[in-house]
């Protein structure tokens, strides 16, 4: 089992908070306009979720919200899952976005292929957010049998039709290990670049 750090130096100054705490605040601080946690009892009715959206956490661009699972703070995967959706919402924040849906749009037939880039490099993004939070490294496939996010997790409502994609968990866990590095120059997978990360990160 995993045993996650809950007291660490952060941004120069020791914080004592959950790990999902610090997620969030690695998150708001490297990023302008991140979207604030609303904890619920339930996801499915909220942002046109149904039981077919993630159980745990979903982003709902519309709303600009995290909702996280309120009986899901404190289980070991869940920094992990945040992490993994403010991945998503800097990519809506800061324009990766709607690049990729214009490629997508313009490349149908490379759908799966690009939806592939932009999860590799959600998935970098996490590990980028999880190191700022100065949680330790993970191997996802010590944390999940099966891959995680291959279900509706963020998106506008109805969040019942937002994206799913699968990479397999190798991928995804190749790539939050790159971001755990701490270099966000290195979440640029193929065409998706990280230029537009590096211009919307604070100094």
């Amino acid at each position: 089992m995993l045993k996650w750090v809950v007291t660490v130096m952060f941004l120069g100054q020791a914080a004592s908070a959950d790990p999902a705490s610090q997620v969030a605040a690695a998150a708001q601080a490297a990023f302008d306009r991140m979207p604030v946690i609303v904890r619920v009892d339930q996801i499915t009715g909220r942002c046109g979720a149904d039981d077919s959206v993630n159980a745990v956490v979903a982003y709902c661009t519309t709303t600009n919200q995290i909702l996280l699972a309120r009986d899901a703070v404190g289980a070991p995967q869940t920094p992990y899952m945040l992490a993994h959706v403010y991945g998503h919402a800097v990519q809506v924040q800061h324009g990766v976005a709607d690049f990729a849906l214009g490629q997508i749009r313009q490349r149908r037939a490379e759908e799966e292929m690009l939806r592939g880039l932009v999860t590799k490099q959600v998935e970098c993004i996490a590990g980028f957010l999880l190191a700022r939070a100065g949680l330790p490294a993970i191997d996802l496939r010590d944390v999940f049998a099966d891959e995680p996010f291959t279900d509706s997790h963020w998106g506008r409502d109805p969040l019942r039709v937002g994206p799913k994609v699968s990479i397999g968990i190798a991928a995804r866990a190749e790539w939050l290990a790159r971001g755990e590095q701490g270099d966000l120059a290195a979440c640029g997978p193929g065409e998706f670049t990280a230029d537009l990360l590096i211009d919307a990160l604070n100094p």
